[in-house]
């Protein structure tokens, strides 16, 4: 049985400012639970209902409608964790490093960890203003490639002058992605859903490069799409 304080707790962590000053999140659901449990994050307190089937690990029961009271969603999942958010150490510059400038919208940047996941791309440097990496639509929408993934936030600026390899940027109007000569070790830029990538970081970039578009009906492409797109060409 939770107690009224530890409800308040754990939904108190639903806001960024607590999950920074208890230095914790929440992570739901069966697939979720499945890949935190074979990754190295420490989990602080594990609930599930009894519809839950899993002996190897130590858990508190709860009734379904106890875990409703604690879920961050509108329906309950069978399972939710919190977990501590652990220290990381940033990699050498080897293979792709994907840089992302002010992405807002959490299911596009879950959907981006995952595409980075699936091309073993295990390096992610965000902008500050870019949606926190804890928040619940964007842990649930990575589907477990959040504990694979290692995700910093960085002034870009700074941290760009200190980048040894090259650096590629999407644009509109730049060269072809398919003509352009592609490094294995490089930083790739992918800016804002409307805005794009900001100008203070141009001077960065050693080449822009664009997605060929074959239909002149169509504005933009969504986020994470374009993400998969140039993942491919560069990692596939």
């Amino acid at each position: 049985m939770l107690t009224s304080k530890q409800i308040k707790f754990i939904k108190s962590l639903s806001l960024k400012k607590n999950r920074i000053l208890h230095k914790c999140f929440i992570v739901e659901g069966e697939k979720m639970i499945s890949d935190l449990l074979k990754s190295s994050f420490e989990i602080l307190d594990l609930y599930a209902s009894d519809k839950w089937n899993n002996s190897e690990v130590d858990y508190i029961k709860l009734s379904s409608k106890q875990l409703q009271r604690i879920s961050q969603f509108k329906n309950a999942n069978k399972v939710i964790a919190i977990v501590k958010i652990p220290e990381k150490i940033i990699l050498k510059d080897t293979g792709v490093t994907l840089v992302l400038d002010q992405i807002q919208d959490p299911g596009n940047f879950g959907t981006i960890i995952r595409i980075c996941d699936w091309f073993g791309v295990k390096q992610i440097i965000c902008s500050n203003d870019t949606v926190d990496m804890y928040n619940s639509k964007v842990v649930q929408s990575s589907m477990g490639s959040i504990f694979r993934v290692n995700i910093f936030y960085k002034n870009l600026v700074e941290y760009l002058k200190n980048v040894n390899n090259p650096v590629y940027a999407t644009l509109k109007n730049g060269n072809s992605i398919k003509k352009i000569k592609k490094n294995k070790n490089c930083h790739i830029i992918i800016g804002n859903e409307s805005r794009g990538i900001s100008n203070n970081l141009f001077s960065y970039v050693d080449e822009k490069f664009s997605i060929n578009q074959t239909s002149s009906d169509v504005d933009s492409l969504n986020v994470a799409v374009a993400t998969g797109i140039i993942l491919y060409d560069f990692c596939a």
